[in-house]
């Protein structure tokens, strides 16, 4: 696992609480309705777990209802942070 990218995800609330709830894919209406904060928090936070490869969206061309998941990185995150 990369522990730079570990440490990314535990430097921002958002990002740890996204990648928990991550254990399968989730639109970001299903991510802000469980955390319980505005959409932009929430797409402005999947847009940097994206660039750091942690999750994917699996359909980028799709304005509505794009689904995030994990990488296998972002998993092994998960993982370490459930532990």
């Amino acid at each position: 696992m990369d522990l730079e990218k570990y440490s990314f995800v535990l430097a921002g609330r958002l990002r740890k609480q996204i990648v928990l709830l991550l254990d399968e894919p989730k639109t970001p209406t299903q991510l802000m309705t469980a955390i319980k904060t505005q959409d932009s928090s929430i797409a402005r936070t999947l847009r940097e777990l994206r660039k750091e490869k942690i999750v994917i969206c699996l359909f980028p061309e799709k304005k509505k209802g794009r689904l995030y998941k994990l990488t296998k990185q972002g998993g092994d995150i998960r993982t370490k942070l459930t532990k």
